[in-house]
């Protein structure tokens, strides 16, 4: 079992270097915390290859994989357009003092994402694939820790970003981000005849289209916050 471990940990945290969940990884840590985001990609991790050495060992039978894509698109636009509205409000919201983050949250987001995202990648068939010939149980340890290692490579380098950075900017990095994760996810799903390459470049014009609305407000708020000293003071009637 032990060689069965190693060689799952070995393939799944080579398949995840440079793959979506470690940009995904990435964004998360720059938003909350660390621990916070290593639990929900442990617990998620865990579920998802338990699925797949399931799928490769017992049923040999594939999951929808189309519709799975397509709800983990829509869950990756709607994560990147809660982010860019939540950091992106007026200049009295940025003022006003933040309440306590909750941890709860922010776990089951990473969670969903990640459950969602890996359902159906590479990554799941490549730990199938070994359920199929190698113990369950190995596979299934050894691709959780690969995955969970490979990720936690991406927190610890969101946490060195996270430092020098503003949280605002941060902020709208990660919707951006989300929403080239969704674009790019939906145009795979429903045109998988595209490419990778060729989904990937189309699905730079939905960030790069919000981001330039973001800046379009962003100069409206400016100019309309230099306006306002400007107007005279109105006039107050005095008690006689």
């Amino acid at each position: 079992m032990i060689t069965t471990i190693l060689l799952s940990v070995g393939i799944v945290f080579l398949a995840e270097l440079g793959d979506k969940s470690q940009l995904m990884a990435l964004t998360f840590a720059l938003r909350y915390r660390w621990w916070v985001v290593l639990g929900g990609i442990a617990t998620a991790s865990a579920a998802v290859h338990l699925i797949s050495v399931g799928i490769g060992y017992f049923l040999g039978a594939a999951l929808p994989t189309r519709a799975i894509a397509l709800i983990a698109a829509l869950t990756f636009l709607a994560v990147g357009l809660w982010t860019l509205r939540e950091h992106f409000g007026g200049d009295d919201e940025a003022d006003e003092p933040k309440p306590p983050r909750s941890t709860t949250a922010p776990f089951f987001v990473v969670l969903s994402a990640f459950l969602l995202a890996e359902l159906g990648d590479r990554t799941m068939f490549a730990t199938a694939a070994l359920a199929t010939d190698n113990s369950w149980v190995g596979v299934w340890i050894g691709s959780t820790i690969g995955m969970v290692a490979a990720d936690a490579l991406a927190i610890a380098a969101g946490i060195m970003v996270g430092k020098h950075l503003p949280e605002h900017i941060i902020g709208i990095g990660s919707g951006l981000l989300f929403l080239y994760f969704g674009t790019a996810s939906l145009l795979a799903a429903a045109r998988p005849d595209l490419g990778v390459l060729t989904g990937g470049a189309l699905a730079i014009l939905a960030p790069a289209a919000a981001g330039i609305a973001l800046l379009i407000r962003s100069r409206r708020v400016r100019r309309n916050s230099e306006r306002v000293p400007n107007d005279p003071a109105p006039e107050v009637d005095r008690v006689r």
